[in-house]
């Protein structure tokens, strides 16, 4: 029974780092918030590219942290049941987390990069 809330505290690694990705979904989301503004009735080419732009932006990043979430979940799992087995292999498999809650991270740099190429023209 002493190695019970060691083992509890092994499985919330996993919980920790989808809830991470939890957040760079907040944050995407926030930062596509502040880059819309009012789009006049006529629709330009740079109006509709950058429409194109923020939806584009929240479908990779809503995939790619699809992709991170799945990849933590599956090794999340075998991490937890390799420490039941072998407590040495925690650290190592944790490694291999990491790695695999790196995906979503990635698809946060390009939503922003995407993001940021975004460019309304005002006309009067």
């Amino acid at each position: 029974m002493s190695l019970f809330p060691f083992l509890i505290s092994t499985g919330f690694c996993s919980i920790i780092f989808c809830e991470a990705v939890a957040i760079y979904g907040v944050i995407v989301a926030i930062i596509l918030q502040t880059k819309l503004e009012s789009v006049e009735q006529a629709y330009t080419a740079d109006s509709l590219r950058g429409g194109y732009a923020i939806f584009a932006s929240g479908i990779i990043v809503g995939f790619a942290n699809l992709a991170c979430g799945i990849c933590v979940g599956i090794i999340g799992s075998s991490c937890a049941l390799s420490d039941a087995q072998n407590s040495s292999l925690f650290v190592k498999i944790l490694v291999i987390e990491i790695f695999g809650s790196a995906l979503g991270l990635f698809g946060v740099i390009v939503g922003i990069i995407m993001s940021s190429q975004i460019t309304w023209t005002t006309s009067s």
